[in-house]
């Protein structure tokens, strides 16, 4: 026998003042329990975040009570495990204490097996209070440490901000999109694991050197036995096995057997190959029988971080399999505030939109969670490269030795749990401090170093090194010998000099810019900030009306009412989309259409700065935005909302991220540069048509041109004149239509308009749709009598369409399908959309 689980369930909680006992879930947390048992209103609604900030400020405990199978009892060990508590907890099995939790990222072991009994056995877990624990850490420290994003002041704290004492999910105490939860409870899993003289704890496939034709591996098998005798570790994969005798003593020991595995079926990211997955079964026998067992995936590949000196400075890249990659994707976050409420298929449904939003890597940013294993699984078997992020964020951290130390074990614990993903590509200390703080350029940063003496400065920045430039890349050496260590982003290298923090104009490392939207510059700079790596940039929108109304009543539907100022997190939010739409729109005729245009806002911002960064490839060679998803109902920067409808820049960055696209630069004013932008590993020849169009479709003039660029490049293919073009007619009423064609066949369209869209001359469109026969009512099919822009299909089923928020154009038919999202095997199916409304941008400007 290898080992067996028992989980422990029928939980009950209750306030430790408190003396009624209430029905608890496990995993789950204090304020979903609370709302369950109808003791609080819903957090996400209206204003009621601040009626629910008392409870972080209590003690909270958890109970289970159970009998224990009578073959469980009779293993050797029997030991309880929490794969996570939050966080700090007290745990007493049939009265007695067998564990202090303080890291809600790491897991909790106690050998329990001489305190369990057949019947009426108890776990009892105590959570303090997170409020109460650190707010004496911050007066026994004696002076702030910053935390730019920590709303204590919504938690009733005043300027006392504790989060970064906590090893704890920083998003839980706020965020500029984000709400304060500070949670407590038992958020995974919490079983009893009984086993006999023998087990496998871990199995971690070491990818030495990997290509096509071979790879070479070692397979690195941690066992732990009460034997002391000769003993047999196989392992097996895709029809081979390994075998390696090896002599077992009492305690922990590790076993590594090489391999090799001829011509392997590479792992490749979504638009370059198969995401391959092989499983590795490794099985310990002992005296002819199988004693132990253990079985993980992974995909075989080479991948690194490509940081090479070029004329303009260095360069920032994945390789993957050998292959230069373009990285296209955005920010993750949690998708829930309250974790233990994100289910499988709202994990699919976010990894699988990503893949069909032609995305090839998110990054997983560090003001959240390491995140379940379905998440990595699913970017495994999408496709979708991580950019994995330490959980630090805009913040300074303490530097006592227990505090690292809980560091060392959270480093070591998550980079040991997640080394088999082939799906994580690079491992990054923190999101933003070293830009923050600065410390090697007085007059940048965020002005945190200005607010402490010389002296002070020196000892944060001493502690900030401990973190992120000693014990969390020695996590990585140790554990994931293979993998890319990056200690900041954005940062341009570790030079321990000015040359180390990055800026807007940094020609090595990656970029953060945020010139468009903090700093109120127009979306044009988007063609003008552009680094080697763009791994944050982005643009706020509401929610479509349908999610608003799950927090708001109609009454509420003003920019500047309560509800809506408490569902935006960044202060001047609601000002900026406006004062944005007001450069650029028109005037919305009411709040739902406000609702509409800022989303046709943001995704023509992020539309223009995408394609501005795959126009500089190889220069540039990624674009991440922020921020993919939300983790409830929120004005914010996400493509998708909480509950997981695509917003109008879903659809755009589908379009903007195709793998073989056209692109049209009208930055020069007075020329057009249109360019073909090819992530594909092949050349590729065709043919661009050009299009000179009125409102009604007419075609004014017509042109072709044949172009010819290498594989997965980005090149410029041909140049012509405004004024060429317009040849007399009014912008106003003109627009310019561009085919891509390759291989005969049509692989993307683009429009380019003369004139801002608040100066063009919008007309009522009156579009037809009708279902496409033997389609089910799958295939919709759109025409309209004028050009009709920004065209929302709206749905009555929950799903998304194959293409939404486009322009439609006279004479044209276009072609959208409809999957609804699905609990079953597929994440969208083919299906009807219910009831349908559609519209464009004419319908919600005042006229």
């Amino acid at each position: 026998m290898d080992k067996t689980q028992w989980n422990i369930s029928s939980w009950s909680f209750k306030a430790c003042k408190d003396q009624e006992w209430m029905e608890a879930k496990v995993p789950g947390c204090v304020h979903t329990d609370l709302l369950a048992n109808g003791k609080i209103p819903d957090p996400f609604y209206g204003t009621n975040e601040k009626e629910v900030q008392w409870i972080d400020k209590q003690d909270w405990e958890y109970e289970s009570r159970f009998d224990l199978p009578e073959e469980l009892l009779a293993l050797p060990h029997l030991e309880l495990v929490f794969k996570g508590l939050d966080t700090y907890a007290d745990v007493a099995v049939n009265g007695k204490t067998v564990l202090q939790a303080d890291n809600m990222f790491r897991t909790w072991k106690a050998d329990v097996k001489n305190m369990l009994q057949p019947k009426d056995n108890t776990v009892h877990v105590r959570f303090r209070s997170p409020v109460q624990e650190d707010l004496p850490k911050l007066e026994r420290l004696g002076y702030d440490l910053p935390a730019t994003n920590d709303q204590s002041d919504v938690g009733g704290l005043g300027d006392r901000k504790i989060s970064v004492f906590a090893r704890k999910a920083p998003y839980h105490y706020g965020w500029d999109w984000g709400p304060r939860f500070v949670t407590s409870g038992i958020w995974r899993d919490v079983y009893i694991e009984g086993w006999d003289h023998s087990r496998i704890q871990d199995v971690y496939i070491d990818q030495t050197e990997v290509t096509a034709a071979s790879a070479k591996l070692t397979a690195v098998i941690e066992l732990e036995s009460d034997l002391e005798r000769e003993a047999l570790v196989r392992l097996s994969a895709d029809g081979q096995t390994w075998d390696q005798k090896v002599q077992l003593s009492q305690g922990a020991q590790t076993v590594e057997l090489p391999l090799v595995i001829d011509n392997p079926k590479l792992w490749w990211c979504r638009g370059l190959g198969e995401a391959n997955l092989y499983e590795f079964r490794a099985e310990l026998i002992v005296d002819g029988g199988v004693a132990a067992e253990k079985s993980v995936k992974t995909g075989l590949r080479s991948v690194r971080l490509v940081r090479d000196k070029d004329e303009a400075g260095s360069t920032f890249y994945i390789e993957l399999n050998g292959v230069p990659v373009f990285a296209k994707g955005a920010n993750h976050i949690p998708n829930d505030s309250f974790i233990t409420e994100v289910t499988y298929e709202r994990y699919r449904h976010e990894i699988a939109s990503a893949a069909a939003s032609n995305m090839n890597m998110l990054r997983v940013w560090g003001g959240g969670i390491y995140e379940q294993d379905a998440f990595y699984e699913l970017c495994d078997e999408y496709g979708l490269m991580v950019w994995q992020d330490f959980m630090f964020a805009c913040s300074m951290y303490p530097g006592d030795e227990a505090f690292l130390e809980n560091v060392r074990l959270e480093a070591e614990e998550n980079v040991r749990r997640l080394r088999n993903h082939p799906s994580i590509v690079l491992w990054c200390g923190n999101n933003e401090i070293d830009t923050a703080w600065s410390h090697y350029s007085e007059n940048t940063g965020w002005g945190w170093k200005q607010l402490y003496t010389p002296e002070l400065r020196e000892r944060l920045w001493q502690d900030y090194e401990a973190i992120f430039h000693r014990i969390l890349p020695e996590a990585i050496t140790r554990y994931a010998p293979q993998a890319d260590y990056w200690p900041s982003s954005p940062m341009i290298e570790l030079t321990g000099d000015i040359r180390q923090h990055a800026t807007n104009s940094s020609t090595g490392g990656d970029i953060h810019y945020w010139g468009v939207w903090h700093n109120v510059e127009p979306f044009e700079n988007y063609n003008v900030y552009i680094g080697r790596f763009m791994s944050e940039y982005g643009f706020q929108s509401f929610p479509e009306y349908k999610s608003v109304r799950r927090y708001a009543e109609e009454h509420d539907l003003a920019l500047e009412s309560e509800v809506m100022l408490a569902h935006q997190k960044n202060g001047q939010g609601n000002r900026l989309i406006k004062q944005y739409m007001d450069m650029y729109m028109n005037e919305p005729k009411d709040f739902p259409s406000f609702l509409y245009m800022s989303q046709v806002l943001q995704a023509e911002a992020m539309k223009m700065a995408i394609e501005a960064h795959r126009r500089k490839k190889p220069y540039c060679m990624g674009t991440l935005y922020w921020q993919m998803n939300d983790c409830w109902p929120v004005a914010s920067w996400a493509g998708m909302d909480y509950f997981g409808r695509w917003k109008a820049l879903q659809y755009y960055a589908k379009r903007s991220f195709r793998d073989v696209a056209v692109s049209i630069d009208g930055t020069r004013g007075d020329e057009l540069d249109i360019y073909v932008l090819s992530d594909v590993l092949q050349p590729l020849s065709g043919n661009l048509r050009l299009q000179v169009m009125d409102l009604k479709g007419n075609v004014l003039q017509e042109t072709a041109e044949s172009f010819s660029i290498s594989a997965n490049i980005s090149e410029k293919v041909h140049t012509c004149s405004v004024e060429q073009l317009l040849g007399g007619s009014r912008p106003q009423e003109t627009f310019l239509l561009v085919q891509l064609e390759v291989s005969g066949q049509v692989v993307d369209i683009k429009e380019h308009y003369f004139v801002p869209a608040k100066e063009f001359a919008f007309a009522k469109a009156n579009i037809t749709v009708r279902e496409e026969e033997g389609s089910q009512g799958h295939t919709l099919i759109l025409t309209t009598d004028t050009l009709a822009k920004q065209v929302w299909i709206s749905s009555e089923a929950e799903g998304s369409f194959s293409d939404n928020f486009f322009d439609l154009i006279p004479g044209r038919e276009q072609r959208v399908q409809f999957y609804a999202r699905s609990e079953g095997k597929e994440p969208f199916i083919p299906a009807r959309p219910g009831r349908i409304e559609v519209k464009s941008m004419a319908d919600f400007i005042v006229k």
